[in-house]
């Protein structure tokens, strides 16, 4: 085991412990501080250990239920089992229409329910009422498409919004001003090409994209002068962590438009899969991690992944793995280690933290790759009750 991993993952089986006793299995901050804004401790910041539970709502609606293996197959809340593997942050998207399946009042409900346990709550925008990812960022319906219309729209919708989680007395950690912003947001107004290969050409494509995160940035400003935030960290989210020179162009370009300052924003969060490409490589994903560590002195997380535990070309080809682990459990629990080694190795301690995406989504095992499953519960068997996996506790390894 990496030996900061070891240290960082001591407050694990206390968890686990308590949970297993009952007790309430609140997560502990082994560091005993608060967010890096605006602290003045000398420790390291928390280190975050989260999964995506943002369908964990629906799958109950729908009467399904999560029970713990480890507890002689006990049905429990799964934010509880999973917090007894040492999930301390739970991350949730959140889409724009009222009509939208993930929309306010859905997400800020689940988000009170994990912030009365006393996970970290992390929200990630997507800036959409439908999927937003690196293939695809259509514009919320009814939102102007001119840049100075719709720049006022996204700013209000946000500053709006953290209102609304605040005055619900939801504490935010974290925020992703998009989600998987590779080709921009709010399509077709804010869509860029990282990979134009002239770089004065590259930045021009950017500056109708800066103009609007920008203006998302400026919505988290003015819902901080509106209300007592508190102290929240502002993440820009980008797919393919693997990809060194996309990474540097994007950024690269973003920074040259002279419209987002390397102050507007305290995370750099990257999604990081094995199936969709097998130059995806933990060797690859820590030179990017550190080379973006080198230029811009920022955080950094993996704020997407997950692995397999059944993926035998049934309903699709078998994908070229980027790490040759198991495809099971086990490989699971291998495969998370792993990424926590590379986040733990980034120089200057600016790996923060890695997140599962979505563990309890059964009746979604695919998770949207080639492999027939993916998540932490089995759901085999059409019933609506998942037991939980041993790769639940991964974070306790």
């Amino acid at each position: 085991m990496h030996p900061v991993r070891a240290a960082l993952l001591l407050a694990g089986p206390l968890i686990a412990i308590m949970s297993r006793q009952g007790v309430s299995a609140t997560p502990v901050n082994v560091n005993n501080t608060t967010s890096k804004c605006g602290s003045t401790a000398a420790t390291p910041p928390l280190f975050y250990k989260g999964h995506d539970l943002s369908s964990l709502g629906i799958m109950e609606a729908e009467g399904y239920s999560f029970t713990d293996s480890a507890k002689g197959n006990t049905v429990r809340p799964a934010e509880d089992i999973l917090a007894a593997g040492g999930m301390n942050t739970v991350r949730l998207r959140i889409w724009v229409a009222d009509t939208s399946t993930y929309n306010r009042t859905y997400t800020l409900n689940l988000a009170k329910r994990f912030a009365q346990k006393g996970h970290k709550i992390y929200l990630d925008f997507h800036f959409s009422d439908n999927w937003a990812d690196g293939g695809k960022q259509p514009a919320p319906a009814g939102w102007p498409t001119a840049l100075p219309a719709l720049s006022e729209t996204l700013r209000k919708y946000v500053s709006d919004t953290l209102v609304a989680f605040h005055d619900a007395g939801v504490q935010l950690d974290i925020v992703s001003l998009g989600n998987e912003i590779r080709h921009g947001i709010l399509w077709p107004t804010g869509r860029v090409d990282p990979m134009i290969q002239d770089a004065g050409a590259r930045v021009k494509n950017f500056t109708n994209f800066a103009t609007l995160w920008a203006a998302a940035r400026n919505g988290v400003r003015d819902a901080a002068g509106a209300r007592n935030l508190g102290p929240i960290q502002v993440m820009i989210h980008i797919d393919n962590g693997w990809d060194q020179t996309m990474q540097q162009n994007w950024f690269g370009a973003l920074i040259a438009t002279g419209l987002v300052k390397t102050y507007d924003f305290d995370l750099m969060g990257l999604s990081f899969y094995p199936f969709y490409n097998a130059a995806a490589t933990f060797k690859r994903l820590g030179q990017t991690l550190a080379s973006l560590v080198a230029k811009y002195n920022k955080d950094v997380m993996v704020v997407e992944t997950n692995w397999p535990v059944v993926c035998d070309g049934k309903y699709n080809p078998i994908p070229d793995f980027s790490e040759k682990f198991p495809i099971s459990v086990a490989g699971q629990k291998q495969w998370v280690a792993g990424v926590m080694d590379v986040l733990l190795a980034v120089p200057g301690g600016h790996g923060r933290g890695i997140f599962y995406w979505e563990p309890t989504w059964t009746t979604n095992s695919a998770l949207g790759s080639a492999c027939e499953d993916n998540v932490l519960f089995a759901g085999e068997g059409g019933g609506k009750v998942a037991p939980s996996r041993d790769s639940t506790e991964m974070f306790l390894y």
